[in-house]
């Protein structure tokens, strides 16, 4: 195997070259906003944590009881001995929030869209794809056998265009998007995507991972456009809602299907008991509390107000640095004064773009928020 090192050691030498080699670094969580990194306590804006659920006692309860009664895992698929009750439970508190019929949940979010959509389309259909949509939307298209169409990204007009050439010759259509794009923060048009889709008869799938629970009362991006028609509302439970595991909301039908026929349930082993149990608790959370998921879009705000960019939309901020050194020099000044905010580089964001891209959750000091601005602010 010696020429398989050999390819490997090539391929990492390469990377290196670029500065787009990747490591990781083990990180403990505390409460709040607080990770240790090598033995030090650094304030995290890298965090998809936006409510800081995961760490709240009555989330951490709830897991530990669910895991207590039920065991550490499902112990098979869904369809074998998998389904224990609370997915039940929690299906329907994601289709309440969500408003549709029924949801199925999946192992995690990018087990969804990877089963999702090679399930609804495949050879003599097309998917349309937002150009800056989540890689697990791009793998999905590619699993399903459809034309894969890229459409610019949030633009309307080209997907327009795009569906009256290609519509036409497709059995059926799908168009995908990010509801919030996780490394530019921005929001997709959906009310404009929906009506797209109802005239050309394609079904508009929105991916709401960094959404749900920071938008519309935690309701997510698609409540920020009541009067357009998602049938097909995705998202994860590992963001806002602090625990682990993706999910599909719409119509029963679409849900039956998904049930018997999506490779990634039918295949794999059900969501531990703990992740559905502190899911179902942070949705009490959420909707009992609906001041706190205004929280990270009002830290995120007071930090682009601090540095002149224009207003946050949702709690995702990305500073552009340029190349990927630059940015990783960024990231490690600001360790330095006691921040954790990584440097995303490409292939994860295009060429010329790396970046810091900073998160915000409800656990963060406004005094802090002000601090970092500053320090990116004389970064720049």
């Amino acid at each position: 195997m010696q020429s398989l090192d050999a390819f490997a050691g090539e391929k990492l030498a390469a990377l290196d070259a670029k500065s787009l080699r990747r490591r990781l670094k083990t990180t403990r969580r505390h409460d709040g906003a607080v990770v240790e990194r090598d033995g030090k306590r650094l304030i995290s804006f890298s965090c998809n944590d936006y409510l800081g659920l995961s760490q709240h006692h009555l989330v951490r309860a709830a897991a530990a009881e669910a895991a207590l009664n039920y065991g550490a895992g499902a112990a098979a698929s869904r369809l074998v001995t998998g389904d224990h009750p609370l997915l039940a439970d929690l299906e329907k508190r994601l289709a309440r929030l969500k408003g549709t019929e029924a949801a199925c949940v999946f192992g995690s979010g990018y087990l969804a869209n990877t089963g999702v959509i090679p399930t609804l389309v495949g050879p003599g259909d097309a998917v349309f794809v937002d150009a800056w949509a989540h890689a697990c939307i791009w793998a999905g298209a590619q699993l399903s056998g459809a034309k894969i169409v890229k459409f610019g990204h949030n633009d309307v007009a080209d997907l327009e265009r795009l569906l009256k050439a290609e519509r036409p010759q497709a059995r059926r259509a799908l168009v995908a998007t990010d509801g919030v794009f996780s490394m530019d923060g921005d929001v997709a048009p959906l009310d404009h995507l929906a009506k797209l889709c109802e005239q050309h008869d394609a079904w508009l799938l929105s991916d709401d991972a960094h959404g749900v629970g920071v938008l519309a009362e935690g309701r997510g991006s698609a409540a920020l456009f009541p009067e357009a028609h998602i049938p097909l509302q995705m998202g994860t439970l590992s963001k806002a809602l602090g625990s682990y595991g993706g999910y599909l909301c719409g119509s029963q039908a679409i849900v039956d299907l998904l049930k018997t026929r999506a490779r990634t349930l039918v295949y794999a082993t059900g969501l531990p008991p703990a992740s559905a149990a502190a899911a179902l608790t942070a949705l009490d959370l959420i909707e009992t509390d609906p001041a706190l998921t205004q929280q990270p879009l009002a830290k995120a705000r007071l930090f682009t107000q601090r540095l002149g960019l224009p207003d946050a939309v949702s709690p995702i901020v990305p500073v552009i640095m340029g190349e990927a050194d630059a940015a990783l020099a960024a990231s490690t000044a600001l360790e330095a004064q006691g921040f954790l905010v990584v440097a995303i580089r490409p292939p994860t964001v295009p060429e010329g773009t790396a970046r810091l891209r900073v998160a915000f959750n409800a656990a963060h000091d406004d005094a802090d928020v002000i601090r970092l601005a500053d320090a990116i602010g004389a970064l720049r």
